[in-house]
């Protein structure tokens, strides 16, 4: 499969990659654990079908020490027992956030306490940056079909 558009060959995409691979390298040092951050940009991923950025994720979580159990299970995580709760919260501040579409009320308060409890507001910040930033970079991909499998783990970091 080929891509409709290669950002880096025009003038205009590749600013704005630039832009965003900055934004990405920003979000990599803020105060929210590195597995919670690859965990979040995994499911987002997953959830709308972005096979470019799921195999990113995954790549990278497994260079970073990430177990292929914990990554083969994130997309049952409510079922599974390898997940901490305040990756819990995460995951499903993540769904919530994901899928503002199919809930009339986005992103729920039990949801969103759940996450308080865990983080702290510069943490809550980054989760929020992290989960809508996952959901632009997601349908960039999607929409000019950008092909999945040669990806290497840190090639953007």
């Amino acid at each position: 499969m080929d891509a409709r558009l290669d950002f880096f060959a025009t003038g205009t995409g590749g600013r704005l990659v630039k832009s965003l691979m900055t934004l990405g390298r920003e979000l990599k040092a803020m105060p929210l654990p590195a597995a919670t951050q690859e965990l979040v940009a995994l499911r987002v991923s997953q959830i709308n079908g972005c096979a470019v950025c799921v195999d990113m994720h995954t790549k990278d979580a497994a260079a970073a020490g990430e177990s292929a159990l914990r990554l083969n299970l994130v997309a049952a995580w409510r079922e599974a027992t390898v997940y901490t709760d305040a990756e819990r919260a995460a995951l499903a501040l993540a769904e919530e956030g994901t899928r503002v579409a199919d809930g009339a009320g986005g992103v729920g308060d039990e949801v969103w306490a759940r996450a308080a409890a865990h983080y702290d507001e510069d943490q809550l910040a980054a989760l929020v940056t992290l989960i809508s930033f996952m959901n632009l970079a997601n349908r960039a991909n999607i929409i000019t079909r950008q092909p999945a499998g040669g990806y290497v783990a840190g090639q953007f970091h």
